[in-house]
């Protein structure tokens, strides 16, 4: 099982916790797997092509070039079947919002019948692209769209010597789209099912192309491409309004949740001064005080661990929350004594580090759900560049925040009106983001899992450049 699928179950499993102990194991298991608070990424490998395949191909009619890279015909062209094709070593990967590959005509040859397109691994070697049941094709010669037997439709300008062209899959739109020279000429609905590939094929006496799989800059530009498939996507987001009290709401539990009251008395204030004034209901159920409770001792937590000042904060908890630190060896009391020690660390106070490492962080070892990250936090000292090292994750702020979101989430839990410890977790927003995702996994899921997977963190940044 892969770590999303952990982390998933996780979520799933403390979602419906029944005991304060068990909203400290959800950190826990966050913190094990250097995860910042929130919505995980979901970036998914694939491997794409990188050269031609000179095996499954129409060798009797073309010509690859030691490097994999380039073809020629070498034939004389007879009759239609004398196709010289080859396809990608590869299928195009999926989970992406966009695939794309270009070719560069060297040479047209004598009758410039040239194809670039996306081909099934069972597509018949000695076909264009486009002349076949599941394949496509844009073809040099005449600007015509292939698409399957018999099928052809007007479609862009011919190619030649010298033209750059590229074929692409948008994801997104699930669309192939093709370019000349930079531009894209057009595209049209992807209804080939399975994976696909790369396509290539020349037709004709010293016709001569190299293909670019991305091993240099492409002519198109993708990135901007990229760039405003994905403001579509926002742009219709945008569309959608929410009644300015319920957005209102939603931000103003967040901040109530993580104990940010400097912020949550200036958002209230803000509310009140425009025109007209924003009313925040209540919550159904709670009166304003369960609302805010404990909440500026909840930010003075929060800033002491920020700040990495363990000490203090494992001070104040014994002062006022006796019972969250009563049990030392609980995942609460253990984050905060293994922060205490990358704390010590990351100041380059090592001897006194593993004196507490020893003292502290010894009780932990061996037991079921803490050795792992004992062993990581040990593992510091022997590096020179712990920031550098594979365990550098837990000298990030992100970890300090995994530590004041437990503190906060168990000060939370001690409310007597609690009912639902799953509040304690994630305010609204949160909440709302997850829902978000698991709404885009289906539809990717129902899709054939074609698409990139929803981060969050490169929705807010696209977000952030297009303001700039």
């Amino acid at each position: 099982m892969n770590n999303h699928s952990n982390i998933s179950n996780s979520l799933n499993n403390t979602t419906t916790s029944t005991s304060p102990q068990d909203l400290g194991l959800h950190f826990l298991e966050m913190a094990r797997l250097g995860l910042p608070r929130g919505l995980c990424d979901m970036d998914e490998d694939e491997d794409s092509p990188t050269e031609l395949n000179t095996i499954n191909s129409s060798g009797g009619f073309l010509l690859v070039t030691p490097d994999k890279l380039s073809v020629k015909y070498t034939n004389v062209n007879l009759h239609g079947h004398d196709v010289g094709v080859v396809q990608a070593n590869k299928p195009a990967p999926v989970k992406r919002l966009v695939y794309y590959f270009e070719i560069h005509v060297k040479d047209a040859g004598a009758k410039g019948q040239i194809a670039i397109g996306f081909t099934t691994e069972s597509f018949k070697m000695r076909r264009q692209p486009g002349w076949e049941p599941n394949s496509c094709g844009y073809h040099g010669d005449d600007g015509l769209l292939y698409r399957g037997l018999g099928k052809k439709e007007p479609f862009g300008p011919t190619y030649t010597s010298g033209d750059t062209v590229g074929a692409g899959i948008n994801y997104a739109s699930q669309e192939f789209f093709f370019t000349k020279n930079g531009i894209v000429v057009g595209a049209v609905e992807k209804d080939m099912k399975g994976p696909l590939f790369p396509t290539i094929a020349v037709h004709s006496q010293n016709e001569e192309v190299q293909v670019n799989f991305g091993q240099k800059p492409f002519a198109f530009d993708l990135k901007l491409f990229e760039a405003q498939e994905r403001m579509k996507q926002q742009t219709t987001i945008e569309k959608l309004s929410l009644p300015s009290n319920v957005s209102y709401r939603i931000v103003r539990s967040y901040l109530q949740h993580y104990g940010y009251e400097d912020t949550l008395s200036a958002f209230d204030m803000a509310c009140k001064s425009t025109v007209p004034p924003i009313y925040i209901a209540q919550e159904n159920g709670f009166d304003e005080q369960d609302i805010m409770y404990a909440l500026n001792q909840r930010k003075t937590l929060r800033q002491l661990i920020r700040k990495g000042e363990i000490d203090a904060a494992l001070g104040k908890l014994s002062e006022w929350y006796p019972q969250i630190v009563q049990d030392e060896k609980s995942a609460t009391c253990f984050l905060l004594h293994c922060q205490k020690f990358i704390e010590l660390v990351r100041v380059g106070a090592l001897e006194e580090a593993v004196k507490y490492g020893r003292n502290q962080l010894g009780k932990f070892y061996g037991l079921p759900g803490f050795q792992d990250l004992v062993q990581d936090s040990v593992a510091l000292l022997a590096y020179e560049q712990p920031q550098e090292s594979p365990v550098g994750y837990l000298l990030e702020d992100t970890q300090r925040e995994i530590v004041a979101d437990t503190v906060n989430a168990m000060v939370l839990s001690t409310n007597p009106n609690v009912k639902n410890l799953q509040g304690c977790l994630h305010p609204y927003l949160e909440q709302l983001l997850r829902q978000l995702t698991a709404c885009c996994l289906v539809r990717r899921s129902l899709n054939g899992d074609q698409g990139e997977a929803f981060q969050l963190h490169r929705v807010l940044n696209s977000i952030k450049k297009s303001k700039c």
